[in-house]
């Protein structure tokens, strides 16, 4: 445990920054899972319309420095290749 004030502060900081991390993350992984299930099963214009709150949570998520810029792109590439082959 920190003895000084200014590492306690530090501290409960890191802690609420962890928590809106992680919560940002599962935000993240919940929506792109979503997208890539309604893929699977087949419901392409469900899918088209969900992509644009997986897009905002991963450049949130890239915003936050959970996820790299170059992450980030390449999980939207993917997500918005995913959906055009599942088109054809």
């Amino acid at each position: 445990m920190p003895n000084l004030s200014a590492a306690k502060k530090s501290l409960r900081a890191d802690e609420r920054k962890r928590l809106y991390n992680l919560r940002r993350s599962r935000t993240l992984k919940g929506h792109v899972k979503e997208v890539q299930d309604l893929v699977k099963s087949g419901k392409v214009k469900e899918a088209q319309e969900k992509l644009p709150l997986a897009f905002k949570a991963i450049d949130k998520a890239a915003k936050r420095g959970i996820l790299k810029r170059n992450t980030a792109a390449r999980k939207k590439s993917s997500l918005a290749k995913l959906i055009a082959s599942a088109e054809k």
